[in-house]
């Protein structure tokens, strides 16, 4: 297929930049096709759809890594190797996110409503369960920890099972933080409009990429980890597939997948209290 073709992981930690527009092309053309083709179900089709673009470079991904397991002993320097298919994974989900965004920003209120309902749902019931109580920060921490740690879990489930299936959690991520991010600006655009006219145009830039940073400050080490999760989920995965469990080179691989299972925790603790403590300083 013609969009599954269009880089390989290799060629991809060489220039990971490229992959920021690669997400940016998929996630778009899933976007248009879902609401052209499945209008009445468009919000679940966008995703998807940009799965199952994105599900031919995840697998080469994950196989790449699983045999970088079995020819680097080291694991310092394969933790090294990981990074850069982390990297690019990142920017692929970076790309989702800006594209989303940008459409949920630029499209009528009306066609995103539709295009982006479940997401904002979503969003609801997550601000809901928050405002709805007195928390501490202690709790607040514990809530904000173990809600990531159910998607690390998802993730690794998802990947164990369906091989790249972590990235199906990932561009739902994805969706719903674009339409955080969406409806953020569009929240403080109408106020920046009132005050300074439409006539300042880099107001409406500064104001998208502060919707941006405002979840990505935390939101890039959460999806960080989940990736890191996806990856171990689906390194295992392969091996099962390819290795007798009783294996020597099973157990490496193993103890690379739970190595790589504790690096998420702590990215998890992480942008958890950099949800708490930092981007609240900004916003």
């Amino acid at each position: 297929m013609v969009l599954e073709s269009i880089i390989s992981p290799l060629k991809a930690q060489k220039a990971p930049i490229k992959m920021f527009f690669l997400g940016f092309l998929y996630s778009s053309i899933a976007l248009f096709f879902s609401v052209w083709i499945f209008k009445e179900h468009s919000s679940l089709i966008m995703v998807f759809l940009t799965v199952l673009a994105t599900v031919p470079f995840m697998y080469k991904t994950i196989r790449q890594e699983e045999e970088n397991d079995l020819r680097i002993k080291s694991e310092h320097k394969l933790l090294k190797e990981h990074s850069k298919a982390l990297t690019t994974l990142i920017f692929l989900f970076m790309g989702f996110v800006v594209a989303l965004s940008l459409w949920y920003t630029i499209l009528p209120p009306t066609f995103v409503e539709n295009l982006f309902n479940v997401q904002i749902q979503t969003i609801h019931n997550i601000n809901a369960r928050i405002t709805g109580n007195t928390i501490t920060d202690f709790s607040l921490f514990m809530q904000l920890f173990s809600n990531n740690v159910k998607v690390l879990i998802f993730c690794i489930i998802f990947a164990f099972f369906y091989g790249a299936g972590a990235i199906f959690i990932l561009t739902w991520n994805a969706t719903v933080i674009a339409a955080a991010v969406g409806t953020f600006f569009r929240n403080n655009i109408s106020i920046y409009a009132q005050q300074l006219g439409f006539l300042k145009i880099a107001g409406y830039f500064h104001i998208f990429s502060m919707s941006i940073l405002r979840y990505m400050i935390h939101g890039i080490p959460e999806i960080l980890a989940y990736f890191v999760g996806g990856l171990a989920g689906g390194i295992i995965s392969v091996a099962v597939i390819r290795h007798d469990i009783n294996n020597e080179k099973f157990r490496h691989i193993l103890f690379d997948g739970l190595s790589l299972f504790l690096i998420a925790v702590l990215i998890l603790v992480f942008a958890a209290l950099t949800e708490m403590y930092i981007t609240p300083l900004f916003f």
